[in-house]
């Protein structure tokens, strides 16, 4: 049996843990990211996605410097997984705001129950808005843009380095705040029609009591609504991809 001399054994425990290490980040990333960390996405896959991001990730970061002991081991996989599951919140708060979005509009359209993006499953506007968005990622590069999204992000949080808990908590609440305007401001156009549309049935209400106006003006507000849907899918989906570009971009900032 050859006998390995020390030197080359603690080169290749060396590069063994910096693999580990980059790849705590990578799968915790990974496991949140919008299309690629989806809950239909079977673990195994999830897994090779993993892998071959810390592949491509592996070369552009410096190996950890860790003390000896088990507590400082502890500590980095600690802070490495908290930095991945953060850093990936931050990307799926984005797949929030189109439901968000698609629920309010479904909701101020007649196209589904009250509360339905809270007590029912996703209404069909908003899984078709985030299936739509999810599908425009992947076809403008996400898979690229996440690749240098996590190599700069060690120049954000290097490893091992615990963010300070009073900057991670006043990021977070910025970027849940910042996801709901943004889920809002793309449903504003079925809000506004919606708002028309009942103040025009007021009218007509009190000027013609004897007639049905809800049976009347039904139709129309769902034909409205699937109208601003095939019209406006293409404006929104675009604001959507700018922030979503934006935030990867530069996820310190207070909008996604």
């Amino acid at each position: 049996m050859i006998a390995l001399p020390p030197e080359l054994l603690g080169q290749i425990g060396q590069n063994l843990w910096h693999l580990f290490a980059v790849f705590l980040r990578v799968s915790a990333f990974v496991s949140l990211l919008p299309a690629f960390g989806e809950r239909s996405i079977p673990v195994r896959v999830k897994l090779g996605i993993s892998i071959a991001f810390t592949l491509i990730i592996l070369p552009a970061v410096q190996p950890p410097v860790l003390a000896p002991g088990f507590l400082p081991m502890v500590r980095l996989v600690g802070t490495e997984v908290l930095v991945g599951m953060a850093l990936g919140i931050g990307l799926r708060l984005f797949v929030l705001a189109l439901q968000t979005a698609g629920a309010i509009a479904a909701q101020s359209t007649s196209l589904s129950q009250l509360l339905g993006g809270a007590a029912d499953p996703l209404p069909a506007m908003g899984y078709f808005l985030m299936l739509a968005g999810l599908t425009l990622a992947v076809i403008l590069g996400l898979h690229i843009r996440a690749a240098q999204f996590l190599i700069h992000s060690y120049a954000m949080f290097p490893m091992g380095s615990l963010p300070a808990p009073s900057d991670l908590s006043r990021w977070g609440v910025a970027q849940i705040s910042s996801s709901f305007n943004l889920a809002f401001a793309l449903a504003a156009p079925f809000v506004i029609a919606s708002l028309i549309y009942n103040l025009a049935l007021g009218v007509i209400n009190r000027a013609m009591p004897q007639l049905m106006v809800a049976f009347v003006g039904a139709p129309a507000i769902t034909f409205a609504g699937l109208f601003l849907l095939f019209a406006g899918a293409p404006l929104i989906l675009s604001v959507w991809s700018d922030a979503l570009n934006g935030f990867l971009i530069n996820p310190a900032r207070g909008t996604p």
